[in-house]
């Protein structure tokens, strides 16, 4: 059966999944050194989706305040998802990044402003080049804190935008469901493979 990548699918054509994490055991970040699976008390939880997720992870772990970054799959139906799973379209996810961090130190707007300003959310199921339903633009949220912080801060982007000449945003907002790490390769990938292609789809609009 054939599917179109650049829409989501009907959880009945979703694929079953796996019961085990595709990523097995404790883990450190490769930069930071923190276990990729710690929140420490006190810190918060962020899980935004901006495309390729190899370079929006990088964004994210050089901010101060951030205690452990990881990617993983999130907003679809499939539980425990491959890659291959995830880039057949057949999983409802998206490449998201999960950020731990500490409030006192950075807050949530601040990383809002980050996701919003370093890729284009306007651009529906796709960056750039890189076409389909994995690549949505998304923030799921833990808090109605957080989900009046998102929208706040959409509304805020797409006033700019509009000024700009940028279209609709169609950033998708909504509760967190349960956030699938990806495989270990995947994991702070541009830290490893530093030449590695993942290029950022900034419109050059700033979210204030």
């Amino acid at each position: 059966m054939w599917f179109d990548k650049d829409k989501l699918i009907d959880v009945r054509d979703a694929l079953a999944g796996r019961e085990r994490p595709v990523l097995d055991g404790a883990r450190l970040h490769r930069v930071l050194g923190t276990p990729l699976h710690a929140v420490p008390e006190g810190d918060e939880v962020a899980y935004l989706a901006l495309g390729c997720f190899w370079g929006a992870e990088k964004l994210f772990w050089k901010l101060p305040g951030v205690y452990v970054t990881s990617v993983g799959y999130q907003g679809g139906m499939t539980p425990n998802p491959t890659y291959e799973e995830v880039c057949s379209g057949r999983t409802g996810h998206a490449e998201t990044v999960k950020i731990v961090y500490d409030p006192a130190t950075i807050t949530y707007d601040d990383l809002l402003k980050v996701f919003f300003e370093n890729h284009d959310p306007t651009q529906g199921m796709r960056q750039g080049n890189d076409r389909g339903t994995q690549y949505r633009s998304a923030i799921y949220t833990t808090s109605d804190a957080q989900t009046a912080a998102a929208e706040a801060a959409r509304d805020r982007m797409q006033a700019n935008l509009s000024a700009a000449r940028f279209g609709t945003i169609t950033t998708e907002i909504r509760p967190a469901a349960e956030f699938y790490p990806a495989e270990g390769y995947h994991q702070q990938y541009l830290e490893a493979n530093p030449g590695g292609y993942c290029p950022v789809h900034a419109t050059g609009v700033t979210c204030n």
